[in-house]
């Protein structure tokens, strides 16, 4: 009967994490680009009572045996990348990939980091950078005297300049894909790093094979459905309540087998 106990409170663990993973995912309902996450269950090891297909008589055997699970656990926590919705802003230095890829971004180490957030700014220097101060890669820098700045689906940034008919293109923006996004490493500030799971980064041209295209003047909203986490946040809930009534009834079971007398 202690059994019992073990085995509520692996489950108590494992919808606590659920929470959590759903609270993060409630505060970033509003986060560009951010990507919600889900946890993966498994079933913990079987105590085996009697094996199926053990003979029951020189004729005969166990159609069924007797095992007794030990609870559960979080084998891992996944990134979900499905596509967010597009907010227009009107502001020429938004961009929303629309489909697969990340944009490329290098940290002040060096290091190259990978986004999904869009929203770009304008440095002392007039090169295109993050909201935290880092290089969108390759780098694009934008000539003091631009009167509008275009940026096409297919990555091409081109500049409007006084006494120019024609616009002046400044660059080009890359976009990167994985073969297994999931395996990237949430780093905050909306960074992914790439790791062996996710594969190394291929990157190329906007709209290309397998590649999504640019919205310029669009970002791409969180992909968190409100509804959706409510729901699952209530079935969290009502998890974790019965696994600690679980608990609560073997206690009951154990007071009522130490209070019997002969």
């Amino acid at each position: 009967m202690i059994r019992a106990l073990w085995t509520a409170s692996t489950g108590m663990e494992a919808q606590q994490l659920n929470i959590d993973i759903i609270s993060h995912n409630l505060a970033n309902v509003n986060t560009t680009g951010f990507k919600k996450s889900r946890a993966d269950y498994q079933d913990l090891l079987y105590q085996e009572m009697k094996s199926a297909g053990a003979s029951s008589s020189s004729s005969t055997m166990v159609p069924t045996g007797i095992q007794v699970g030990q609870g559960v656990r979080t084998v891992s926590t996944e990134k979900i990348f499905t596509q967010g919705n597009f907010k227009q802003t009107e502001n020429p230095l938004d961009v929303a990939i629309e489909g697969e890829g990340f944009f490329q971004v290098t940290k002040p180490d060096g290091q190259v980091a990978y986004t999904r957030t869009g929203e770009f700014k304008v440095d002392s220097d007039g090169r295109l950078v993050t909201s935290d101060g880092y290089l969108i890669e390759p780098q694009v820098s934008l000539p003091a005297d631009a009167l509008a700045i275009t940026i096409s689906a297919d990555g091409i940034v081109s500049v409007t300049q006084p006494n120019m008919a024609v616009p002046t293109q400044v660059g080009n923006i890359e976009i990167a894909r994985f073969i297994n996004p999931s395996g990237l490493q949430p780093m905050g500030k909306n960074l992914y790093l790439p790791t062996a799971a996710s594969g190394d980064a291929a990157t190329g041209t906007p709209g290309s094979e397998g590649f999504g295209t640019l919205s310029q003047a669009f970002l791409e909203m969180s992909n968190v459905s409100v509804v959706e986490e409510m729901v699952s946040m209530i079935a969290a809930q009502r998890a974790y309540e019965i696994n600690s009534k679980s608990i609560q009834t073997t206690d009951e079971m154990l007071q009522t087998a130490n209070g019997m007398k002969r």
